[in-house]
């Protein structure tokens, strides 16, 4: 599983990852921390100030937030770009992984995780619902390449497990290679999930890849 999030010109084909340990998810299980991030990573370096008015908060809130992140690496201080009492802040990381079981063992990161995970389910529905109410004002070759499909299959989990990774190193592949001075580009956001097809009384496979 991994949240990754847009990087600068700058940085493209270079993400910095990290696999977040149960002390950094428990922190990041946050409303206002998870968008904190999320906006550094889309936005580039800012101040809480700027994210304040950006997420719609106050300054003190975003201040205290950041400087829990920056407690567990998540986020990190530019002190060269400070002016006076202005603090600037940047996203540690481009990507964010971890696997479902890494905090079986700590029901609290598990709890956390969980929470981290229903929010990309939210952010997601919401992103959908804000894009239906704007997509008329997008021209035909935008409206035709934004969308969403599925496809079904039966596979073991250690095929799925490579499907995943092949069509990750695809969408890293077009990451690195995206120039956002291409005439006519813009920033886009590719969900990639797998879900078990639900259907019917037949019980899971247990212990089986």
């Amino acid at each position: 599983m991994s949240i990754v999030q847009g990087v600068g010109s700058e940085e493209r084909g270079a993400a910095r990852r990290v696999r977040i340990d149960n002390r950094q998810v428990r922190v990041l299980a946050h409303p206002l921390r998870t968008r904190l991030l999320g906006a550094l990573r889309v936005k580039g370096p800012a101040t809480a100030t700027t994210l304040a008015e950006l997420l719609d908060t106050n300054t003190g809130a975003t201040s205290y937030h950041l400087r829990q992140l920056a407690e567990v690496g998540l986020v990190v201080e530019e002190p060269d770009r400070g002016t006076g009492r202005q603090r600037w802040w940047r996203a540690a990381h481009d990507v964010t992984n971890w696997e479902n079981t890494d905090f079986d063992d700590d029901p609290d990161a598990r709890a956390a995780i969980e929470w981290i995970q229903a929010e990309q389910v939210r952010h997601f529905v919401e992103h959908a619902e804000r894009w239906f109410a704007v997509r008329e004002q997008w021209s035909p070759a935008w409206r035709d390449a934004f969308g969403m499909s599925d496809i079904f299959l039966t596979i073991p989990a250690a095929r799925l497990e490579e499907l995943k990774a092949e069509l990750w190193s695809i969408l890293e592949r077009y990451r690195a290679e995206a120039d956002p001075d291409t005439p006519g580009a813009e920033q886009v956001q590719i969900f990639l999930t797998t879900l078990p097809l639900l259907l019917g009384s037949k019980p899971p496979s247990r212990g089986t890849p």
